[in-house]
């Protein structure tokens, strides 16, 4: 831990900030960041309530003179995406996360950092301890298990909340103002088989095939970048192996969360000792295709295979053949940008994990849009895919978007203040992510809505780093909000 990180401006959010990395929080183990932040709210002396959802609602009343402004809820989300470069043994239930200065950024070792959403959630504590900041009546709202399906969101009940206006804290680049945002539904895909035994016939050999090195990423606001899949470009390898070299797939794991890109994947196959030569040929020439089409993307591309003992059990042929077909001609990647505004990604999905274990293969796809027909228009084309193949396909976790309303009074009231806190104007932006925005906004309608934040980049992956800089306007901007809330109605 770099001690020099409760010394950057603002001090109050750096300082719990570097608190909170201290307090293991990876989405499903929330246990320890809940009983902290109610630790700080009971401590101010501040009403603090956890809800059946594992919600920690902390209400804040009105400084004196703003008892008639409407009244605010601050929302941010308590858990974080634990990925780990294998170079390090990181445990994210019982590790600290160690932050770091890297010139104008912050960033953390080896690991996700947690600025998503922690930098939020951070400043929402720094703004239920001050005493010098004039606000109305404040609910701060830390919602439990976000990055694996907004369940703390979705399980907030109507009427547990007071406020009339949302600021959410989850978005991640300075200068923009998101006022939608994407719904999202889980694809589950299952393969199930009876596992086969393994004979190896005199002269085989196994190889254990490994792609990793990729930047990965968020699977929403970073899908349009182009970035490598690295289920669909392994097996887009597979194919090949068995088309060619008549390879037998024994094992195989790649991504780790459904909401991230796949920055690894790793199989093993069997093959003839006699093809081993030309096998290894492939996979140098498939390693230069690669970087031929992904070089100026990802830079530290690895793709290589290596001689292992030989397995206990393949795939039956059929099974493995149709898994193969159908993921290669599964979509992957932006689907559809959004007609009126061609730049905004408007449907996408992410073959975010492909793993075998005994007599199951397990695939995740999450599929993005700000369009609920197109959503499941293309959940359906998914389905369609892998059910002929065979597999079971089931949809889960679905979540509404977010509207637009473009007669938001809390986005022309931020519109307004963003030039005089900043010098600039703001970009107001549509997001294709799932901001728990558009299921609080379903159980609270006409929740005036919007969502802002400090520059994050690589979210979701080990890169992760929060420009230090923009953390300051973020506050700046947040306390300038919370002073000229317009009174009640």
């Amino acid at each position: 831990m770099d001690n020099k990180i409760t010394s950057l401006q603002p001090q109050a959010v750096w300082k719990y900030f570097n608190a909170i990395c201290q307090v293991p929080r990876p989405s499903g183990h929330l246990d320890k960041i809940t009983e902290y932040i109610m630790g700080v709210g009971r401590s101010l002396g501040l009403e603090t309530i956890l809800d059946k959802a594992g919600n920690v609602i902390i209400r804040k009343p009105a400084t004196p003179g703003m008892e008639n402004r409407k009244p605010v809820i601050l929302q941010g989300h308590m858990d974080m995406v634990p990925q780990a470069n294998k170079s390090v043994n990181h445990n994210f239930e019982t590790d600290p996360i160690l932050p770091r200065i890297d010139g104008e950024w912050v960033s953390a070792t080896e690991t996700t950092l947690g600025a998503d959403n922690g930098i939020g959630i951070s400043s929402i504590l720094a703004i239920l301890e001050s005493k010098e900041i004039q606000h109305g009546p404040i609910e701060a709202l830390f919602t439990n298990d976000e990055e694996t399906g907004m369940y703390g969101a979705i399980g907030l009940e109507p009427g547990e909340l007071q406020g009339e206006i949302l600021l959410n804290t989850d978005s991640e680049q300075d200068g923009e103002l998101y006022m939608s945002c994407a719904g999202g539904v889980d694809v589950n895909v299952e393969f199930k088989y009876k596992e086969e035994a393994y004979t190896p016939v005199a002269g085989e050999i196994a190889l254990r095939l490994t792609l990793g090195g990729l930047h990965g990423g968020h699977s929403g606001v970073d899908i349009h970048l182009g970035r490598m899949n690295a289920n669909k470009e392994m097996f887009r390898f597979l194919k090949e192996a068995v088309s060619e070299y008549g390879a037998r797939l024994a094992h195989y794991n790649g991504g780790t969360l459904r909401n991230a890109i796949p920055r690894e994947a790793e199989a093993v196959v069997t093959i003839l000792s006699e093809d081993k030569t030309d096998f290894m040929a492939a996979v140098d020439e498939f390693f230069s295709t690669l970087r031929r089409e992904y070089g100026f993307i990802e830079d530290r591309l690895v793709f290589k295979a290596e001689e292992v003992s030989l397995p206990k059990t393949l795939l039956p042929e059929e099974i493995q053949d149709d898994l193969i077909n159908a993921v290669v001609a599964c979509h992957n990647g932006v689907y559809r940008m959004i007609p009126d505004a061609p730049e905004v990604v408007e449907t996408s999905s992410n073959l975010s994990i492909v793993r075998t274990s005994e007599g199951l293969v397990e695939i995740q796809i999450l599929v993005r849009s700000s369009s609920e027909t197109m959503k499941m228009a293309l959940a359906s084309e998914l389905e369609s895919t892998f059910a002929l193949a065979g597999a079971r396909v089931e949809f889960d976790g679905a979540y509404p978007g977010w509207e637009p309303n473009f007669k938001s009074d809390i986005l022309n009231l931020m519109k307004k203040i963003y030039p005089r806190v900043t010098g600039k104007e703001a970009d107001v932006k549509m997001m294709h992510a799932g901001l728990e925005c558009g299921i609080i906004g379903a159980n609270y309608p006409g929740l005036d809505m919007i969502s802002f934040g400090p520059t994050i980049k690589h979210p979701h992956s080990p890169n992760e780093k929060v420009e230090i800089s923009t953390v300051e306007t973020f506050w700046k901007l947040l306390v300038a909000v919370l002073e000229n809330i317009p009174e009640k109605d």
